[in-house]
């Protein structure tokens, strides 16, 4: 007997013992939480600092002028972008900027200074964003490959908690989950920095409040 028909003989014997019906598991998850928008965006801003991420905070209509100069400062000038940014937001950039597309190998995108995208929700509570893969967001390649992520999120997507997050996610799309910069730790407990995505990720949070 094969290693593959024992596998398979053992997934055979489990079924046959597992239980008739299926097992309802409870959801009665804490939902509907709100906070003013002064209070979520403080929680949030809390949140990402403590991991590390770097925030600004801005109104729309000051949005490029904010891209624009976080890029600077970041000393970019190959931006790459998702296929459906709105353009206007890098309209103050003087820099080259990168459409993705499927085309583009994903070694490749190691050659941008950085990316900017959009946002699908973002958990004040946890600090993390969520990335769906809509036309602002692209693939998940374009925010993982690069090592600068500059991230907008808008105060209007932040959600007070993870329930209510995950409410407004469509459950059929690839999500990406970002809380700070990509980091783990070594044997000694060093933090390292860029070994599983972006080594710096800025936030830009959009909103009246600002």
């Amino acid at each position: 007997m094969s290693t593959r028909d024992v596998i398979l003989g053992r997934i055979r014997d489990a079924l046959t013992l597992a239980p008739p019906e299926p097992v309802q598991v409870p959801r009665d998850y804490r939902t509907g939480r709100t906070l003013p928008d002064a209070q979520r965006r403080e929680l949030l801003v809390d949140r990402l600092v403590d991991y590390k991420a770097h925030v600004h905070e801005c109104t729309p209509g000051d949005l490029p002028d904010v891209l624009a100069r976080v890029l600077a400062e970041r000393g970019v000038r190959r931006v790459g972008i998702p296929a459906g940014l709105d353009p206007s937001w890098l309209a103050r950039f003087d820099g080259d900027v990168v459409v993705d597309s499927a085309e583009i190998p994903a070694p490749d995108l190691g050659a941008l200074d950085g990316v900017v995208t959009a946002s699908a929700v973002t958990c004040a509570e946890t600090g993390t964003i969520f990335l769906d893969g809509s036309p602002g967001q692209g693939r998940r390649a374009l925010t993982l490959v690069p090592d600068l992520h500059v991230c907008v999120v808008p105060l209007a997507d932040v959600e007070v908690g993870v329930p209510e997050a995950l409410a407004r996610l469509v459950p059929e799309r690839p999500t990406t989950m970002i809380s700070g910069p990509s980091a783990t730790s070594d044997i000694e407990l060093e933090r390292v920095e860029g070994v599983h995505g972006p080594r710096t990720l800025d936030v830009v949070i959009v909103g009246r409040a600002c």
